[in-house]
């Protein structure tokens, strides 16, 4: 939370925050206000109104604390619940009847706009030459608070191919692959090669609970180190020397991708014991993390 509140919390800002909350369930808002509504006004769910006062303190804490939008999303089935509950009743006589269809469309109706620019079902290169409509609805603006070519969620699901395949070929060519350790900078790089990897690599990191996957039963021997762009300087300088040969094996070149320019640095044969260093800096990450 420290590290989001330096880099990324401190360009959230209210009004895109309470305008995501809107878009994030515009097919079913209307629900969810009846579920609000009868959390207060209808008797039969007037013993569950602590759901309504547990809303309004939850929103209030993720707005105080600049909370990112999409942060806020689980909080909501719970009151699609009630609310289809509340409607399922009140819509069942006379002219309310009527209205039933309604709910029923606008979901409907409001889902193609929303397929049409919001899913990533369009290319990059579309996104970049159709650029104003994303920008007009602030989908080109990430977390650093600027406005880049596509949206940030595209943008995140590119590179994570190009980047198993090449850390797999690299891993192919090390003579005791079952001494390699393959660590990342964060946890979307080790899933990535995780769960795309074709030669069964367990990348880790010292990124969120990853550092608590090592296996140091395993003597190591050869690492395979991915690196963020702004990253890369200095590792060859400062870990070459503990091993017998370092090189840069390759880097993520999809520019669309917000991993762009990762690096993946190859350390051969070992001139220290591995293992001791890295349970040296397991340790220091979960101190810092108390």
């Amino acid at each position: 939370m420290r590290e989001l509140a330096e880099t990324q919390l401190v360009n959230v800002n209210l009004a895109d925050f309470i305008k995501d909350q809107i878009l994030f369930f515009i097919g079913g808002l209307l629900v969810i206000l009846a579920g609000l509504y009868a959390l207060i006004f209808y008797k039969p769910l007037k013993k569950y109104q602590v759901f309504f006062a547990s809303f309004v303190f939850t929103l209030f804490i993720f707005i105080y604390f600049k909370a990112k939008a999409y942060y806020v999303i689980g909080l909501y089935p719970i009151y699609l619940a009630f609310g289809a509950v509340f409607l399922s009743e009140v819509l069942n006589d006379g002219w309310k009847r009527y209205l039933k269809p309604v709910f029923i469309v606008i979901p409907i109706l409001l889902f193609i706009p929303m397929y049409d620019i919001a899913f990533p079902n369009k290319s990059p290169e579309y996104i970049v030459a159709h650029s104003e409509k994303y920008q007009k609805l602030g989908m080109l603006r990430w977390e650093d608070g600027k406005d880049h070519q596509i949206p940030q969620d595209f943008a995140d699901m590119l590179g994570w191919k190009e980047l198993a395949r090449k850390t797999d070929s690299l891993y192919a060519l090390l003579p005791n692959q079952k001494e390699t350790i393959v660590i990342c900078d964060n946890y979307g790089q080790a899933g990535a090669i995780n769960y795309y990897s074709k030669k069964g690599i367990k990348a880790v990191s010292f990124n969120a609970d990853y550092v608590n996957w090592f296996n140091l039963k395993i003597q190591y021997k050869n690492l395979i180190r991915v690196k963020e762009f702004d990253e890369t300087n200095e590792e060859l300088k400062e870990t070459g020397p503990y091993f017998e040969k370092a090189f840069i094996g390759g880097q993520i070149t999809n520019q669309y991708a917000r991993e762009y320019g990762t690096t993946i640095f190859v350390f051969t044969n070992a001139k220290i014991d591995i293992n001791k260093r890295l349970e040296q800096e397991i340790k220091e990450e979960k101190n810092y993390k108390r």
